[in-house]
């Protein structure tokens, strides 16, 4: 007698089963099929796509970041403008470029009220120029860095780094190079100048005198180079200073054993910030904000600063709190630790780093004519 709680068999499930037993036929594993992941495109610089910041989001989350990649503000406005609308979900832009990605109607509007600003580290992060625009919020600020004098410690004292006169030193003729964006170089110009906050709205006067001090950096300059070329002369020897990057760069190799390192000279820094927009046109809104409120959070600041490509700060208390307890060398080595000499929020409030900005006085154009003239030279 079957007993009372053996459920029935199908008998044609039974007779399939017999039957392909019975063949040799294998039957397939049937589960349910996991939904294609959302396709989030990346407009970024090199890095922010990769597995190291997003593969543990891109599984748990279910999507997939397609990321194009550039090198400087004027690149990424280049490639938006050649794309129609919807063509990147995702931008990340340096802070100085986010006034004219809204100008051109390139990003969409936030919702402030999304995104956590009081863990911000400091008062000015919460604001940062540019990224509001008629108290309406168009980009949220995720990492920073510094730049100013990065130099081979067998070729330069740490003495002679803390001044952008170090370049000039008579045995680095043909040792010092530039990464190619007029920016960068032209700012520090600036601040060896002595123009300090007001590096980037100088006169005609102040604009000639900038240009002669580049032009007699000249004789000293071996090359002009991307992001991979900078990484790899500076690890070669090929070049022992170069002006116009900072621990961006210097840090990968350092945590390698390079001797290299870069500082924050006396005449004063420049702060690269970089942030997140929503493109004009997006359809994935939703998507783009929760990946943004993600990389504020501890762990998505900690894969920020961590990043295999290049590292920068936390900008929030959480991020640098986690980076500490979770990665502690790290967090001396770049420091991000109460107390420390180059403790990035200190020398804000010491008043020795300017955020990078865009010329006042003149058009990016007028620099960037002047840096190709100055490349030819």
């Amino acid at each position: 007698m079957k007993e009372l709680n053996e459920k029935p068999v199908n008998s044609s499930r039974r007779n399939l089963l017999k039957y392909t037993a019975a063949a040799g036929i294998a039957m397939p594993f049937i589960r349910s099929a996991k939904a294609a992941p959302t396709e989030i495109n990346m407009l970024a610089w090199y890095g922010h796509g990769e597995s190291d910041v997003v593969g543990a989001y891109e599984e748990a989350n279910n999507v997939k970041f397609n990321a194009k990649y550039y090198a400087g503000g004027d690149n990424m406005l280049g490639l938006i403008s050649q794309s129609p609308p919807g063509t990147y979900d995702l931008i990340l832009s340096d802070g100085e470029f986010v006034q004219q990605l809204n100008a051109a109607g390139y990003i969409e509007e936030l919702d402030a009220a999304d995104y956590n600003f009081d863990d911000m580290l400091h008062e000015d992060f919460k604001n940062f120029p540019g990224h509001w625009s008629d108290d309406k919020l168009f980009s949220v600020m995720v990492r920073f860095g510094h730049l100013g004098v990065s130099y081979n410690k067998n070729a330069m004292s740490a003495e002679e780094a803390m001044s952008y006169k170090g370049f000039w030193k008579p045995e680095l003729e043909g040792k010092v190079g530039h990464f190619d964006w007029h920016l960068p170089n032209l700012g520090m110009m600036s601040l060896l100048n002595g123009n300090g906050a007001k590096l980037w709205d100088v006169d005609d006067a102040g604009w000639k005198a900038i240009q002669e001090t580049a032009l007699s950096l000249r004789p000293q300059i071996g090359g002009f180079f991307d992001y991979g070329g900078t990484f790899n002369s500076l690890k070669n020897g090929e070049m022992q200073a170069m002006c116009g990057i900072g621990d961006w760069i210097t840090g990968v190799l350092e945590k390698d054993g390079a001797p290299v390192a870069s500082v924050v000279p006396a005449e004063g820094g420049i702060q690269f910030t970089e942030s997140y927009s929503l493109g004009k046109g997006s359809s994935k809104a939703d998507e783009v904000k929760k990946f943004i409120q993600h990389m504020l959070t501890p762990e998505g600041q900690l894969r920020s600063t961590e990043m295999a490509a290049y590292p920068a700060f936390c900008v929030t208390k959480g991020g640098r709190d986690f980076l500490n307890t979770a990665n502690p060398a790290e967090a001396q080595r770049s420091g991000q630790i109460e107390g420390a000499v180059n403790e990035p929020i200190r020398l804000i409030n010491e008043g020795r780093i300017h955020y990078r900005d865009i010329p006042i006085q003149q058009s990016l154009e007028d620099w960037n004519d002047f840096w190709s003239d100055y490349k030819n030279a």
